[in-house]
């Protein structure tokens, strides 16, 4: 080792989903939404003054901001934005979590919490998931630093009852406690309304996966405003211009559309619902995912096998090869004609496999 290098923080990086480019590709591996954001942001991307470009953004995102407590019913003091709700859940680990005591999350989860907290320094413990990958909400009731986990969680898809969910906030209150929906909108009730019971709650969502905005990286946190107000402190301590002049704008036009996001998580539901049956029948078994993504198993065939298989017919979906998610895959909704060609697939790979006696 030089020198140097005994100075150097190091950390185990989060690995992304592949991000495959072919014209012929059914891409089922990162939760995107597979319809386009809402009319209104091509318009606003579209009249943006380029010549606007050369002034910094609004550091305050004051625009944004509103319109999202607009429409979520909250005031603008509680409503934090970022880039992305990894740069929010980031933003909130740096800022919340600086206890001597160990953080809270499930062992199998978001895997870039423990990135955030070994990157930070921060101390943590993960709870195992019973066998059916639920919370057991009893193993967050001891001490701690502080609480996050996600609702419904990822990779699994299973949501908590919203009532579990406010007993660990309750039964945590000299801590901070960080729900984190990014997926909330596909089925979960969502415990924004409980900011206004519980100071020491900061509930986190994104733009994008139920409002199709992955590619621009808008996320939001909710929460009491004295909460907001350390985030802010934190943010223009390290950045303050983390929101560009396109993201402010298209993700404004975003979230004021709120029938065109409705009419999205219907369909996106609908086509979650009907491959869950197509699933079933062909042998796998999952938790009932209240995601726009199932993490299922094969009863008969090895998750890295159908991996291999759908990656060849260049389907991609996500594949988690260590521990207890070895054997599943998890699959996103695409949209009905995508679902259909991969269960079209998983039939004729299933039954020639079948056929050949490779059970």
């Amino acid at each position: 080792m030089k020198k140097w290098e005994k100075n150097v923080r190091r950390v185990v990086p989060y690995t992304p989903g592949e991000q495959p480019n072919q014209s012929d590709m059914i891409k089922l591996n990162t939760n995107e939404n597979p319809y386009p954001p809402a009319p209104e942001v091509r318009e606003a991307l579209r009249t943006l003054d380029t010549d606007e470009l050369r002034l910094y953004p609004d550091p305050s995102a004051n625009e944004l901001v509103s319109a999202v407590a607009e429409v979520y019913g909250v005031k603008k003091d509680q409503v934090f934005v970022g880039v992305g709700s990894d740069d929010v859940l980031a933003m909130s680990f740096l800022t919340f979590f600086n206890g001597d005591k160990p953080i809270l999350f499930p062992d199998i989860t978001y895997s870039f919490y423990d990135v955030w907290a070994d990157l930070f320094r921060i101390p943590y413990e993960r709870p195992l998931l019973d066998e059916n990958f639920h919370i057991r909400k009893e193993d967050y009731f001891k001490e701690n630093g502080g609480i996050i986990f996600p609702n419904p969680n990822a990779p699994t898809g299973v949501a908590m009852d919203l009532e579990d969910v406010e007993e660990i906030i309750s039964k945590n209150q000299d801590v901070i406690v960080i729900v984190d929906e990014a997926y909330v909108d596909f089925g979960a009730q969502s415990v924004v309304p409980l900011i206004e019971k519980y100071e020491n709650l900061l509930v986190v969502q994104t733009l994008s996966k139920s409002r199709s905005m992955a590619g621009m990286r808008i996320g939001m946190a909710f929460g009491d405003a004295a909460l907001i107000r350390y985030l802010n402190d934190v943010k223009y301590s390290f950045n303050s211009y983390t929101m560009d002049r396109t993201a402010l704008a298209a993700g404004t036009a975003s979230v004021k559309n709120q029938e065109y996001f409705k009419k999205t998580c219907r369909k996106i539901i609908e086509t979650r619902e009907w491959t869950k049956k197509e699933l079933k029948a062909l042998g796998f078994c999952f938790e009932d995912s209240m995601a726009n993504f199932i993490f299922a198993s094969h009863e008969s065939c090895p998750a890295e096998e159908l991996f291999q298989a759908l990656r060849s017919r260049h389907i991609y979906v996500r594949y988690f090869p260590e521990g207890r998610t070895s054997d599943y895959l998890r699959i996103t909704i695409g949209t009905c004609q995508e679902m259909e060609v991969l269960i079209a697939f998983l039939k004729e790979y299933l039954g020639q496999r079948q056929i050949s006696g490779n059970r």
